[in-house]
């Protein structure tokens, strides 16, 4: 049996690639990845419209939610406008087609986990939700370094790989 950290690690994974498999069945069927409905349902709440405050809501970096809103301007979905409050910021505001695709597109997890999700009682569904939050915040550690998690970090051989992959990375034209 593994160790139970590569236990987690690879229960992890079937997340990441479950979450993966629904957003990209998102964009082929209603054009939106997970993320970027998200962002859309976020703002429609209202409560958080400047790309700086969605990133912080959404959990995801500032120069992801700024590529996020632009794919959704680009799609008409949002408007960017500056701020009444910030002049050096933009608030984000739904569009009626962004309206409209935000209300028949399905929720963000799949109706079967949401379904068995239901099913519990509540006390096991904040008990779930508890420990993801507290796996979230592990994951967040300050000592993680920039490597591939799912080597040691005190591994040679990704040390090795990094090394030789920064070694063979393109220069960028000046």
């Amino acid at each position: 049996m593994l160790p139970i950290e590569d236990q987690i690690v690879l229960a992890l994974r079937r997340t990441s690639q479950a979450i993966d498999q629904y957003s990209r069945q998102l964009l082929r069927e209603f054009g939106l990845t997970a993320p970027q409905l998200a962002t859309l349902r976020e703002i429609l709440a209202g409560a958080h419209a400047s790309p700086m405050a969605l990133a912080e809501a959404l959990h995801v970096s500032q120069p992801t939610m700024t590529g996020i809103l632009a794919r959704l301007e680009q799609h008409g979905l949002i408007e960017r406008k500056p701020s009444t409050t910030d002049r050096r910021s933009n608030v984000a505001t739904v569009t009626d087609k962004g309206c409209e695709l935000a209300a028949k597109a399905p929720p963000l997890l799949r109706d079967q986990f949401r379904q068995q999700l239901r099913a519990l009682p509540t006390w096991q569904q904040t008990e779930i939700l508890s420990t993801l939050q507290r796996v979230a915040e592990m994951m967040q550690a300050p000592e993680i370094s920039d490597g591939p998690f799912l080597f040691n970090e005190n591994s040679a051989v990704p040390k090795a790989r990094r090394s030789r992959r920064k070694a063979k990375a393109p220069q960028a034209p000046l």
